[in-house]
């Protein structure tokens, strides 16, 4: 197996003396005085410079951290001791940093200028990555074209993407976030997109509900052509289609398509191998992978390679940042240090993702999934159990939706710190005449407000000063002092879309190689599938003619009870 890559320390971060600093000052008047409420650090006017950083269009203003410049200080300290930058750097060259797996984590060279080099055990992927997107693009704008048809002659308008997971967050996503872009709902006139992800058959139904089997393509997505969720659904998408188009071999054929890299199992399948069939590799972890052709497929048979393009230039973009970028400069190193400093050193263990667009309500979907899955672990890479949280829990919603849904227990709750998202522009402008702002100045007002709200909170004094009621002060008391970043970028078009999702995924990876933890695998999800195998075995018995299995005594009393109630309810 190849070396990890790892911190230059010895022991964990967490005993090295840039960890034990930054508690001290976590504990220290800086932080934890009265003089450290972010209702008085918010009146620093040199402060609130200090804390800002922009690259690209992207403005990231941190003031609203419960930080003061030494904090700052001591958490770039930590990110030397943890040796980020030269993990980055192993990261960039292809190292095995997913360990556990003996593999590269290669997805910035996914979107890769042509004339770039990314090595990965000594090869340049990048004719291999620019090869599937030429085909991509070729396959693409003859579906789009009517150069490919169905089997019956018909342009096929209409794709649904079968995949789960990996295979259907990051692409839903980007789906959502375009959908009302002006460019690219010009381009996706008459077309409809639709995933298929869940394996229960309502999911199946309202993927296809209303569609023409004649005019529909099906992409499956899955690296092994193994995955039972996906192939159940796939298989259940080709019944809907022979029923709708015949038994002729080219049904499947020319109606759909496979991203996997497992070609006997897809001509198997009855795809086309060759024409029908779309490469990934295993340096490309599932939930990074919206950027191979996972998720460039669907979007740019729905938007055109055109936007698929725009798309990977705002990743690339962030890519280079990341990779070049000075870290005190870097945004995704100050996201990441800023997520340790509040999980860590503060305490707060949820993060929340709120975005100022309705376009963007699958943002936070997406991140749980790519900060959830790679840092929610309980070792680090050496295999010692790690004695320290990693990971947080994300959730979020757009605002102002989030603000009228869990942001009451924001105000007076617990404390959660939040990224707020917003625009300078909408991409669905309305200004009614009889209203004194537009409705995305309606939008951003909140937007700028709830930053501050949380922050300064609103103090018992203030209240009985403008005449609140002895009995309701109390009530209406907001410590504030809750932190939040400020992202403000100018426009939501397919760019900025790429350079968030490249931000959020290095942000993720930082704060992984901080823990010195494998933010590349996912071993925790396949105790569920193990059981699930288990479980599956006992249906197949216990649904066979006689109905009189009983139930297998491997499964401790409470499944047992569980699965007799199952197979004996009176529907």
């Amino acid at each position: 197996m190849s070396q990890p890559a790892d911190s230059n320390a010895t022991g964990a971060i967490n005993s090295s003396p840039a960890w034990l600093a930054l508690e001290a000052h976590a504990a220290s008047a800086a932080i934890a005085g009265p003089q450290a409420h972010l209702r008085s650090l918010l009146q620093d006017g040199a402060r609130a410079q200090a804390l800002q950083a922009e690259y690209d269009g992207i403005l990231l203003d941190y003031s609203r951290q419960r930080v003061t410049q030494d904090t700052v200080n001591l958490l770039f300290d930590l990110a030397e001791a943890a040796n980020v930058r030269g993990k980055v750097q192993q990261l960039r060259d292809g190292a095995h940093v997913n360990a556990t797996e003996d593999r590269a984590a290669m997805h910035i060279a996914l979107r890769s200028a042509e004339n770039e080099v990314y090595k990965v055990d000594g090869e340049n992927v990048v004719p291999a990555v620019h090869a599937v997107l030429k085909q991509i693009r070729e396959f693409s704008d003859a579906v789009r074209s009517g150069a490919w048809t169905g089997a019956t002659g018909k342009k096929l308008t209409n794709v649904v993407a079968i995949g789960i997971g990996g295979s259907y967050l990051g692409a839903n996503f980007v789906y959502e976030a375009l959908h009302s872009d002006a460019e690219s709902s010009k381009a996706a006139a008459g077309r409809q997109l639709r995933f298929l992800a869940n394996v229960d058959p309502v999911g199946s139904a309202r993927a296809l509900e209303g569609l023409d089997p004649a005019t529909t393509l099906a992409i499956v997505i899955s690296k092994t052509f193994t995955t039972r969720e996906t192939i159940l659904n796939a298989r259940t998408v080709r019944d809907w289609l022979k029923k709708g188009l015949g038994n002729g071999a080219d049904v499947v054929a020319k109606h759909m398509v496979a991203v996997s890299t497992n070609l006997k199992e897809v001509e198997s399948f009855g795809i086309d191998a060759k024409k029908g069939t779309f490469a990934f590799w295993d340096w490309v972890g599932g939930r990074y992978s919206v950027t191979s052709a996972v998720g460039l497929l669907p979007l740019a048979l729905h938007y055109s390679y055109g936007t698929v393009d725009r798309f990977l230039a705002g990743c690339r973009s962030l890519d280079h940042h990341f990779l070049t970028a000075e870290p005190r400069a870097n945004l995704p190193y100050l996201l990441g240090l800023l997520g340790v400093w509040n999980t860590n050193f503060l305490g707060f263990k949820s993060r929340a993702l709120a975005c100022y667009s309705e376009a963007m309500l699958k943002l936070a979907p997406h991140i749980q999934q790519v900060d959830m899955e790679s840092n929610g672990k309980r070792v680090t890479t050496d295999g010692k159990v790690a004695t320290f949280t990693t990971g947080e829990v994300n959730f979020g919603e757009p605002g102002t939706n989030a603000q009228h849904s869990f942001f009451q227990l924001f105000h007076q709750g617990q404390v959660v710190p939040v990224d707020f998202v917003g625009f300078c522009s909408s991409q669905h402008p309305v200004n009614l005449p009889e209203y004194e702002v537009s409705n995305h100045d309606e939008l951003m007002a909140n937007f700028f407000a709830q930053p501050d709200a949380l922050a300064q909170g609103k103090t018992a004094e203030e209240l009985t000063a403008e005449g609140v009621a002895a009995s309701l002060v109390p009530h209406r008391v907001m410590p504030g002092n809750r932190p939040s970043n400020v992202l403000l970028l100018p426009r939501l078009t397919a760019y900025e879309v790429g350079q968030l999702l490249a931000l959020y995924e290095h942000r993720t990876v930082v704060q992984g190689f901080v823990y010195s933890i494998n933010s590349f695998d996912q071993w925790g999800v396949e105790l569920g599938k193990k059981l699930a195998d288990q479980v599956r075995k006992q249906m197949v018995l216990s649904r066979s003619k006689d109905g009189k299995a009983a139930i297998d005594k491997q499964f401790n009393p409470s499944t047992q009870a569980l699965l007799n109630r199952y197979f004996t309810a009176k529907l």
